[in-house]
């Protein structure tokens, strides 16, 4: 049951860092011309652009031999 745990939490980490990694927070922040409407257009495709890569880190935490 650890190990399910240990594995979930990591899972939960991994994918928290690659968000946090690729949203591009200085650019949008520091600009005075961003909307809040484009913010959240970014912030959408971000995330949606995102899930493909969770997913795999998930799939590779889980089975390490599909790296092969």
């Amino acid at each position: 049951m650890k190990n399910k745990k240990s594995k979930a939490k990591l899972i939960i980490l991994l994918g928290v860092i690659w968000v946090l990694i690729t949203l591009p927070l200085p650019w949008i922040v520091n600009n005075p011309e961003v909307s809040e409407s484009q913010f959240n257009t970014i912030l959408g495709i971000i995330g949606i652009m995102s899930i493909p890569f969770i997913v795999l880190g998930v799939a590779w935490t889980l089975k390490p031999e599909l790296t092969t």
